[in-house]
């Protein structure tokens, strides 16, 4: 994995960072991302397990790239990566660090990926990048995952990055199903539980998976 940032000059912050895999590019959302970023915030699944509202319009999409996200890294309260295919360029999904604590350095870390873009190992290798860069280059102590107790996919992440489950916060979300089960009408709010994840520095010398091989390598000064 290969790191370019500009650095922020306040003590407790993150830097204006873009990560690069052997597959994929993790950068700062731009203008260009807001229609491929609404679509894929309208999908199914991502209504599903998120709490995005719907139907997520291009405002939607434009208001959170250009001004909520970046107010979020501005502030050292996260980080929100946009992640794209290297060779296309293509919106795979996206990844965010929220929940930052920096006197405790720890963080929760979330992933979406786009429908045409799973199956592939996209969402592992984007949140193993990320957690590699969060302790290696922020010094971070903990990362946090929360997935729903159904999200099976959200938990086959978590587990091939090296995760450890740690319990479970009984009726801590709300997933949404269709009603009825009709693919066309409107959906309903549905209590669950949430699956507490921890990954610790340590836990990603466990991680056995090619993904965890590749490093990365830090250049200063990105525009």
């Amino acid at each position: 994995m290969k790191v370019m940032e500009r650095r922020m000059t306040t003590a407790s912050g993150f830097p204006d960072i873009s990560l690069s895999t052997e597959r994929l590019v993790l950068r700062p959302f731009e203008d260009a991302d807001v229609t491929a970023y609404a679509e894929m915030m309208n999908d199914e699944l991502v209504t599903a397990w998120t709490a995005a509202p719907q139907p997520y319009t291009e405002a939607d999409a434009r208001d959170w790239i250009t001004r909520l996200a970046p107010a979020e890294r501005a502030e050292g309260r996260g980080i929100v990566l946009a992640v794209t295919e290297f060779l296309t360029q293509r919106l795979v999904g996206t990844v965010r660090v929220g929940r930052t604590d920096w006197r405790v350095r720890s963080g929760e870390l979330s992933y979406v990926t786009a429908p045409w873009a799973r199956g592939e190992g996209y969402a592992s290798e984007a949140a193993l990048a990320t957690a590699q860069w969060l302790f290696h280059d922020q010094k971070f102590e903990r990362v946090e995952l929360r997935t729903a107790a159904d999200n099976t996919a959200a938990q086959q992440v978590a587990q091939k990055i090296g995760c450890i489950s740690e319990g479970v916060l009984r009726g801590a979300w709300i997933a949404r199903v269709r009603n009825g089960g009709d693919p066309l009408g409107g959906w309903i709010d549905l209590r669950t539980d949430l699956i507490v994840w921890s990954l610790l520095p340590e836990d990603l010398e466990g991680v056995t998976d090619p993904l965890a091989e590749s490093g990365y390598t830090a250049f200063s000064d990105w525009n």
